[in-house]
C-alpha cells in the first residue's frame, strides 16, 4: 500500500468506527473540537478511499453517520472551516459567475477521426525531434467540461471553467461540491499546483437524474456532457452538491513540482487525492498508440462515462517544450477522435431557421430515435448545398449521426419513395424577403429590417460580450417582442417601469433594475457598442481594434473596404461584411433610431506617447481593474501589451495567482516584475490614472 494510502494513525473513525456518540450537550468546547478534527481527518480518508481509489472500507450508512455527526459538532460549537468534508453541501447562492484568468493558458488539441491524421501527428513530432526516440501517453478523451483547479499549501483554493482559454468562469463554490475534488491534499504535495481536469456526469448517475427530471415534469438532458455544463453553472451550489458530478484529473497547468514525464501524474495525482482514469497506458509508437484507440473504441460502451476519442500525448515534457505551442493548441499532443455514432430514421418535415446575421439553417424534424443513449428528434442539414448533395426530401428514411457525439446530423438517404427533393424556399419564412446565396450557404439581406434577425439581435445586444444588460435574457426579449413593447433595439430604450409591470412574471424591483441597467448602457464604450450591433464577421476582438483605430462611430460606419482593411486582423471578406451592414437600408434605419437614445463613447486619448516603447505583460488577476481593461490602458498610452514574455519585455506585472511560467520567464530574461500597486505608481509618475 503506497504511503499515501495509510489509513490516519491512532484515529477512532476510520476502521469499524463506533456511530454511538454522547450527547452533544455533554461535551467541552476543547472535546467537541478534537472529535470534529478527528471525523475530519477520518472522512477525508474515507472520501479518498471511495472516490479516488474506488476502494471504500465502511459502509455508506455508517459514512453518513459520521458526515451527520460532524455537522451536528459543527453547528452546536461553530467550528466549520473551509476545508470541511461538510461544505460539500452546498453554500449560499451567488448573483452570477465572476470571470477569472486562468494561471496558465487552457489551450484546445488539434484533432481528427482518420488515422493517416494521427500518423501525420506522428510524422511532425519526429521530424521537429530530430528523429529522437518517443513514446505516448494515452488517454481517454473525456467528453464532459474542461476545468481548472488551484490548491496553494495543499488547500482547494478556486475552479474555473475553461472559458476562451486564456480565462473561464469562476466556478469555485460549485465544484466545492463535487465529493472526487478534495479539498486538502494529501501525501507530499507540491506548494502551488494548479490542475486541469473535466468535469462529466456519470452514465448511471445521468440516467437517475433524468428520471427524477421526468417524473417532476421537467426536460431531459439530452446527454450527459450537457447535464455536467448545465449542472456547474447553476447559481445555487446546493443545487450542484444534488447532482452526480465527478472529475478526472489529466494535466498540470502550474506546479512548485517538475516532472520529467506527463505519465508520472497517473502516480503523483492519487498520492496527493486526485482522481485518474485506469485506462491511462504510455506505448513505445504510433502504432501502438493506433492500437490502443481501436481497443477503447471497442470497450466504450463498457465505460461508466462518455468518451469521443483518445489524446495522445508526447510524454517526455522536455521534448514536449522543444516541440512547442500554437496559439491555438499544443504540437505535442493530438486528439484521435471515434466516429460519430449513427442511427436510422423518418423525416417528418423540414423547416427553416433564420439565424442572427442571416444565415437561413435548414432543419430536419424526425421521428424521435435513440443516438448514442439520446433520444433525437431533430438534426441540422447546414444548407441548401447539403440537401442537393443528400437528394433529401420529407418521408425519406435517413441515417442520423451524432456529429462530435453532440450535434445531431443527417448523414445519407437511406430509402426514398420520392423521385425529386425538398425544395428550398426563395424568400426568407419570416419577412419574405427575396433570399441571395453565397455558395452553399443561403442569406436573408434584410438584416435588422428582418423579425427573426431583429429579435436575435435584441438577445445578442444584451449579452454579457456586448452591452451586458443584466435582467434581459432570452426569455425577457421574446415576452417585450411578442407583448408588442419591443420590435427594434431603439425600443429598448423608451421602455418604462409601468411597460414592464403589466406583463406577467416582472414585479416593481425587477422593472425598475430592467430601466436602470437600460440607462447605465446610454454611453456604451464604443468597441462594446460595435459588438453589441452584431455586424457579421465582427467579434469582440475585432471590435476592439476597429475602435481603436477609428476612435469613433461615425468614422468606422463611414469606413471604405480599403480603410477598413488597414486595421489588424481585417481582411478583405470581414471588410465586405461590415460595409454591406452599414450599407443595407433596414440596418441604416434601426440603427438611426439607436443613436437618437445612446451616444457611443469615442475611444479615450491620452496623446498616445507616455508608455512609448514600453512592453508589457500581465499574469494573474487585478483588482483595481480587469486586465484586459489594464491592457487597453497600456495601449491607449503607447505602450504594448503581449502576451508572452520574452527579452523584449519592459515589465510583467503580477496580480493574484499569478502563472509561473511567466514568472519564470521573466527572469530568465531579467525582465522587472511590478505589483498592482508597483504598476499603479509607475503609470501614476506617467501622469496617468486607472479609473
Amino acid at each position: 500500500m503506497d504511503a499515501s494510502e495509510q489509513p490516519p494513525a491512532d484515529n477512532l473513525y476510520v476502521t469499524d468506527p463506533d456511530t454511538d456518540f454522547e450527547p452533544v450537550d455533554e461535551l467541552t468546547e476543547a472535546a467537541a473540537r478534537e472529535q470534529a478534527a478527528t471525523l475530519r481527518e477520518a472522512l477525508r480518508y474515507h472520501d479518498h478511499r471511495y472516490y479516488v481509489l474506488a476502494d471504500p472500507v465502511i459502509g455508506d450508512r455508517t459514512y453518513d453517520a459520521l458526515f451527520s455527526r460532524l455537522e451536528t459538532l459543527e453547528a452546536a460549537f461553530e467550528l466549520d472551516t473551509e476545508t470541511s468534508p461538510t461544505r460539500r453541501v452546498g453554500g449560499v447562492p451567488l448573483s452570477e459567475l465572476e470571470t477569472v484568468d486562468h494561471v496558465a493558458p487552457m489551450r484546445s488539441l488539434d484533432q481528427s477521426g482518420e488515422a493517416s491524421d494521427a500518423r501525420e501527428f506522428d510524422r511532425r513530432v519526429h521530424e521537429a525531434l530530430d528523429g529522437d526516440e518517443i513514446s505516448y501517453l494515452c488517454e481517454p478523451k473525456f467528453d464532459g467540461l474542461s476545468l481548472e483547479v488551484v490548491y496553494e499549501d495543499g488547500v482547494y483554493q478556486r475552479a474555473a471553467t475553461r472559458g476562451d482559454g486564456q480565462q473561464g468562469d469562476d466556478v469555485t463554490e460549485q465544484v466545492r461540491t463535487i465529493p472526487s475534488v478534495p479539498q486538502q491534499l494529501r501525501g507530499e504535495f507540491p506548494d502551488v499546483l494548479a490542475v486541469r481536469g473535466e468535469v462529466y456526469m456519470p452514465r448511471e448517475g445521468f440516467q437517475q437524474h433524468n428520471r427524477e427530471r421526468v417524473e417532476r415534469g421537467e426536460d431531459p438532458f439530452a446527454n450527459p456532457r450537457n447535464a455536467a455544463a448545465g449542472t456547474l453553472r447553476q447559481l445555487d451550489p446546493s443545487v450542484v452538491a444534488e447532482r452526480p458530478l465527478s472529475v478526472f484529473f489529466f494535466s498540470v497547468l502550474e506546479s512548485t513540482v517538475e516532472l520529467e514525464t506527463h505519465s508520472e501524474l497517473y502516480d503523483r495525482f492519487p498520492e496527493w487525492g486526485l482522481r485518474v482514469t485506469d485506462e491511462a497506458e504510455v506505448v513505445a509508437d504510433i502504432d501502438e498508440a493506433l492500437a490502443y484507440r481501436d481497443d477503447l473504441l471497442d470497450r466504450r460502451e463498457e465505460l461508466n462515462y462518455e468518451i469521443d476519442g483518445t489524446v495522445l500525448t508526447v510524454d517526455d515534457r522536455n521534448a514536449c517544450d522543444r516541440l512547442g505551442s500554437t496559439a491555438r493548441a499544443p504540437r505535442w499532443a493530438f486528439a484521435y477522435k471515434f466516429p460519430a455514432r449513427s442511427e436510422q430514421t423518418t423525416v417528418r418535415d423540414i423547416v427553416v431557421q433564420v439565424g442572427r446575421t442571416g444565415r437561413l439553417t435548414p432543419v430536419a424534424l424526425l421521428d424521435p430515435v435513440e443516438v448514442g443513449g439520446v433520444t433525437v428528434s431533430r438534426a441540422s442539414l447546414h444548407n441548401p448545398a447539403e440537401i442537393d448533395r443528400l437528394g433529401l426530401d420529407v418521408g425519406d428514411v435517413v441515417a442520423i449521426e451524432r456529429a462530435g457525439d453532440v450535434i445531431p446530423d443527417v448523414t445519407a438517404v437511406i430509402d426514398s419513395e420520392h423521385a425529386g427533393q425538398y425544395s428550398f424556399p426563395e424568400v426568407c419564412p419570416a419577412c419574405e424577403t427575396t433570399i441571395e446565396r453565397d455558395g452553399p450557404m443561403a442569406f436573408c439581406p434584410a438584416g435588422l429590417g428582418c423579425p427573426a434577425q431583429r429579435e436575435q439581435a435584441i438577445q445578442y445586444y444584451a449579452t454579457r460580450e456586448a452591452m451586458d444588460i443584466e435582467g434581459l435574457g432570452e426569455e425577457g426579449v421574446a415576452q417585450l417582442v411578442d407583448s408588442g413593447l419591443v420590435d427594434d433595439l431603439a425600443d429598448l430604450y423608451q421602455l418604462t417601469a409601468a411597460d414592464l409591470t403589466g406583463l406577467e412574471g416582472w414585479g416593481e424591483t425587477s422593472a425598475e433594475n430592467l430601466v436602470s441597467e437600460l440607462g447605465r448602457t446610454r454611453e456604451p464604450p464604443l468597441a462594446d457598442f460595435l459588438t453589441a450591433l452584431g455586424v457579421p464577421e465582427v467579434g469582440t476582438t475585432t471590435a476592439r481594434e476597429l475602435a481603436t483605430h477609428f476612435e469613433t462611430f461615425a468614422a468606422v460606419r463611414a469606413a471604405s473596404e480599403e480603410e477598413l482593411q488597414t486595421v489588424p486582423d481585417v481582411g478583405p471578406k470581414v471588410a465586405t461584411a461590415i460595409r454591406e451592414f452599414f450599407e443595407t437600408e433596414e440596418n441604416i434605419a434601426v440603427i438611426d433610431r439607436l443613436l437618437d437614445h445612446i451616444d457611443p463613447q469615442p475611444v479615450e486619448t491620452t496623446g498616445g506617447d507616455e508608455l512609448d516603447g514600453l512592453t508589457f505583460v500581465f499574469t494573474g488577476s487585478l483588482d483595481t481593474c480587469t486586465r484586459s481593461e489594464a491592457q487597453e490602458l497600456v495601449e491607449r498610452n503607447g505602450g504594448a501589451a503581449t502576451s508572452s514574455v520574452s527579452g523584449n519585455t519592459d515589465y510583467l506585472i503580477v496580480g493574484s495567482n499569478p502563472g509561473q511560467r511567466k514568472r519564470d520567464n521573466a527572469a530568465e530574461h531579467n525582465v522587472a516584475t511590478l505589483s498592482e500597486d508597483e504598476l499603479v505608481a509607475l503609470l501614476d509618475q506617467h501622469g496617468i490614472a486607472i479609473d
